[in-house]
């Protein structure tokens, strides 16, 4: 029967040479550099799989880790083991001491077999064949290491020389430090020397007796703590006080450079201490050029490179044998050779007292999706709502008022067909999504003000409504039909009687008074006249999508398509990336400032229906437009003051319009919940940012229910009132963001 052997894994390095990945708050051992879980992880599971053998497995970590640390124990039986938390570093001498006292305490004298967190190793069956080699020499009183022999002349790794050998262990002649590339070249020669692995097999009272010989303070000092600790499920907690007064200097320097009679195992198996940028290289999936790339980077003629991003856009040309690392808040940019010196770097760093090597940066965290689904869901069904669907409803003349004070009283002007629409609309998004308000009767109460009141006598509508119902403006405009069209859609999802019968008729209105007789898309208004614009062609493309999301019919997929042509061929400019507003009767962009006018809240929604068209079409390409159009917004678009979309740009990225409206920050929340869902990079902490920037400015500062709807560049309000075309924008982005964290949060 095998001997039992308790194993004990060392989590308390901080990984300095893996620099700006690994900091003091989250080392490198809790990540995951191959995609099969964090190294700690790999490490507890090897040490689980033992053939044969009784294997308790304790973890020795920082306390400030115990989160992580039992996120990584979840599912694995450590077989009697656990956590011993330690409440600060006191280097490897305190570890293996801790490890030794323990296991008297707890199994008397049995083998201990220490091993770091954060080593890669081929397969457990060769590791555990190697340590089981080095158990006769252990259970006869000999402190074994395991050594591997070098490939080739490094000089990362600490040596150990070897003398004579006997039954496969070899005696060790001594221990040294990390060489220079001269002495690592003559080490190499020799042949007499491995590298040290740092992993440790003996009998705890044989560790017990060396410590007693050359470091008895140690030992002393952490059996007081030992003693003194506390237990409970979670793990066993060492006080401050005594744990910090224990010697801090590492087991090599304590113990193994002066003990006798030492003996090295020639480790059987493939290894690598993933200590630098260059090891990562050396086991990273690399690509027909050698080079390991990850995160969201682009490589051009790059060769035996590691080129890492985490978060933004990482691009690199030209590079050979470098390794690049950027981080939400740091770069770290070498060639591969001189990776390991990052330790200087962090040195340097905290002399002067930076954070960056200690703390990682909140976008850099694994975020917490949903982290605002509360107060969303709260403003939106509990507060907004409810106060639109009472004081924004005009129950004397019919219809919704255009605007309400800051007191939430409605303000008495001309009634928009497009807000009235867009009212309509928002209340069917609401019942949508389980609102329990009257939606139903506000959604009928709208269509009938509308139809009643707006109709033209060729079956279109009319642009304005007086606060009474007579009409104000008889223009039949192409704006307010997509918004008439897409409230109907959403109506006809709600179950309203007439609103597929209204959408017909509307349809045969804008095929037969709207459409441009050359088949280019829509004019403005039924006369023809005016400039073009992108904008209503958008709208109707929104519309057009909701009709056969209400209905499944393939043709308004194919009035969509026509749309998109217009985009592909019009409106979209590939060298800038942005979208243009105003053209002529021939689709070319207007003269003067016209004509470079860019609105980053399109810019947004745009993406977003890009994405929708792409899904239900299987033009996947569009979402490569959708991306572009995205990140030239978010390039050029927004006050970087505030965070918040401008009004308007030009091609160039000169802002035209300073003031930041509530739509587009909405429309902004929408595109990056597409485009995350989309097969780009993961978006979920731009659509935290995003949303949280929305309330941060535009409804916080706002009466309950209400919004802040213009801002101007220094974040002032310039709002004199809360017009109710907005609250179309809010609802839908919002139950979108609703719908993608269900769960969350």
């Amino acid at each position: 029967m095998s001997q039992r052997i308790v194993s004990f894994v060392m989590s308390g390095g901080v990984g300095s040479r893996l620099w700006p990945l690994s900091r003091e708050d989250n080392p490198k051992q809790f990540h995951d550099f191959s995609g099969d879980g964090s190294m700690l992880a790999k490490t507890l599971r090897r040490l689980a799989s033992r053939p044969e053998g009784e294997t308790p497995i304790f973890l020795i970590a920082s306390e400030r880790h115990a989160e992580r640390v039992h996120a990584d124990l979840a599912g694995l039986d450590l077989a009697g083991g656990g956590p011993l938390f330690e409440p600060t570093g006191r280097n490897t001498a305190a570890a293996v001491a801790l490890a030794s006292l323990c296991t008297l305490s707890e199994y008397g004298d049995e083998l201990v077999l220490v091993v770091p967190s954060d080593h890669e190793i081929a397969t457990a069956r060769q590791f555990w064949q190697s340590i089981e080699a080095g158990a006769a020499a252990a259970s006869a009183g000999r402190l074994v290491v395991f050594g591997i022999k070098p490939t080739q002349p490094e000089t990362g790794y600490g040596y150990i020389e070897v003398a004579a050998e006997r039954d496969g262990v070899f005696d060790v002649s001594r221990f040294v430090e990390k060489p220079d590339p001269a002495t690592a070249q003559t080490y190499f020669d020799a042949g007499s020397f491995y590298w040290n692995t740092g992993i440790f097999l003996f009998r705890a009272g044989a560790m017990r007796d060396a410590f007693a010989a050359f470091e008895p303070k140690i030992w002393q000092a952490t059996e007081a703590a030992y003693h003194a600790a506390t237990s409970d499920l979670s793990g066993l907690y060492m006080p401050l006080e005594l744990y910090s007064a224990i010697p801090s200097t590492s087991i090599d320097y304590a113990i193994m450079e002066r003990a006798n009679d030492i003996a090295m195992v020639p480790a059987g198996f493939r290894w690598n201490d993933l200590g630098s940028w260059q090891s990562l290289l050396d086991v990273g999936p690399s690509d027909r050029q050698g080079n390991v790339i990850l995160g969201d980077v682009v490589a051009i003629d790059c060769e035996n490179s590691y080129i890492r991003g985490d978060g933004r856009l990482l691009s690199a040309i030209g590079m050979k044998d470098v390794a690049i690392v950027s981080t939400a808040d740091a770069t770290f940019v070498a060639p591969v050779s001189h990776s390991q010196h990052v330790k200087k770097i962090v040195e340097q760093l905290e002399k002067s007292g930076r954070l960056e090597t200690r703390f990682t940066p909140a976008p850099d965290r694994v975020i917490e999706s949903g982290a605002w689904r509360r107060r969303v869901h709260h403003w939106l069904f509990d507060e907004t709502l409810p106060l639109w669907s009472t004081s924004g409803v005009d129950e004397h003349y019919g219809g919704f008022h255009e605007a309400l004070g800051f007191d939430a009283s409605p303000l008495m002007k001309p009634k928009r067909m497009r807000t009235q629409a867009r009212q309509v609309y928002a209340f069917a998004v609401a019942k949508e999504r389980g609102w329990t308000g009257p939606a139903d009767r506000l959604i009928a109460h709208g269509i009938d003000f509308m139809a009643g009141r707006g109709r033209t006598d060729r079956g279109g509508w009319v642009r304005t409504l007086n606060v009474d119902g007579s009409v104000a403006d008889s223009v039949e405009d192409a704006y307010d039909h997509s918004c008439v069209l897409l409230a109907l859609a959403h109506a006809h999802i709600s179950g309203h009687p007439d609103a597929l019968r209204l959408g017909e008729e509307t349809f045969a209105f804008l095929d037969a008074h709207l459409e441009d007789s050359r088949m280019t898309g829509f004019l403005e208004t039924s006369d023809g006249a005016g400039e073009r614009r992108s904008n209503p062609h958008m709208h109707l493309l929104e519309a057009f999508l909701a009709w056969h999301q209400a209905t499944g019919e393939r043709a308004y997929l194919r009035r969509a398509s026509r749309i998109i042509d217009l985009f592909r061929s019009h409106f979209f400019d590939a060298d800038s990336w942005t979208l243009g507003e105003y053209f002529d009767d021939s689709w070319k962009p207007v003269a003067g400032e016209k004509g470079t006018w860019t609105e980053p809240g399109h810019h947004f929604e745009w993406a977003s229906l890009l994405i929708d068209f792409a899904a239900r079409s299987g033009q996947t390409d569009l979402n490569g437009f959708a991306r572009k159009l995205y990140a030239s917004a978010v390039a050029n678009g927004l006050n970087r003051a505030t965070g918040l979309s401008y009004g308007a740009v030009s091609r160039q990225g000169l802002p035209l319009d300073l003031v930041s409206r509530s739509w587009p920050q909405a429309e902004a929340v929408k595109a990056a919940i597409a485009l995350d869902g989309s097969g780009g990079p993961d978006l979920k902490p731009e659509i935290e940012a995003r949303v949280g920037r929305l309330f941060r400015w535009h409804i916080d500062p706002a009466p309950l229910g209400l919004w802040i709807d213009r801002i101007d560049e220094r974040g002032r309000s310039l709002a004199t009132d809360v017009p109710a075309s907005i609250f179309y924008h809010l609802v839908y982005a919002l139950t979108q963001y609703l719908d993608g964290t269900v769960g969350e949060g």
